[in-house]
């Protein structure tokens, strides 16, 4: 078994993730700065398993279609709070309008892609990615809906998940630790054991003395 130091990256992204979601609490603009980022990756790195995955032409359109409109919102949304943190000024109110929409847009879209793709194009699915985006669409929906929605209850959401997230790569990295620990043990034991062999070795090459019984006899 190798070393692995990869526990000590989990216990720093931990505390990473808990911190930059206790921060969202007192700076709105960060809000919008890891919405953003979350969907430029979730947007970028569907790409080539879609294209590659995907057997009708049509469902690949329509996929890259939602994928880019995904981007350039999520794009902005880094902007906005790129802008917001770089001056220091706050976020202007109808910037909180376009978060909400494109929430809203960028759930919706995902569930009609899904729905008209298993029930128009006959792409087959799962029942856990059935249910999920039903649950997704649904969410959409409800923020479109609320007349007083805020980037509060995102913050919320993503203090969940960081939390959630934060106590998943402390136990993964504690199960890491652990290992490594092993590892040293066995280190440790092999070398007692080597130290111990040694010591029941003779300590010296030196010939020994030559007994009388052992020269030849001569009459």
């Amino acid at each position: 078994m190798k070393p692995s130091y990869g526990w000590l990256l989990k216990w720093i992204l931990a505390a990473i993730l808990i911190a930059v979601g206790l921060t969202m609490f007192f700076q709105k603009d960060l809000v919008f700065l890891i919405t953003g980022i979350v969907i430029v990756v979730f947007s970028l790195f569907r790409v080539v398993p879609l294209v590659k995955s995907l057997n009708k032409e049509i469902l690949r359109t329509i996929n890259l279609i939602e994928i880019i409109f995904d981007f350039l919102l999520g794009a902005l949304m880094i902007y906005v709070g790129y802008e917001s943190i770089n001056s220091g000024n706050a976020i202007d109110p109808i910037w909180s309008q376009v978060y909400k929409y494109t929430l809203a847009f960028v759930f919706l879209a995902r569930g009609v892609v899904f729905f008209y793709s298993t029930v128009f194009l006959e792409e087959k699915t799962e029942q856990i990615k059935f249910w999920t985006h039903i649950v997704i669409f649904a969410l959409g929906a409800l923020i479109l809906g609320l007349k007083d929605f805020d980037e509060s209850a995102i913050a919320w959401l993503l203090l969940v998940i960081s939390l959630l997230g934060g106590a998943y790569l402390i136990y993964d990295g504690s199960r890491g630790y652990g290992k490594y620990r092993e590892y040293s043990l066995g280190i440790n034991t092999k070398k007692e054991k080597a130290k111990n062999v040694e010591k029941e070795l003779p300590t010296t090459d030196k010939p020994q003395p030559e007994k009388d019984s052992d020269r030849p006899y001569i009459s």
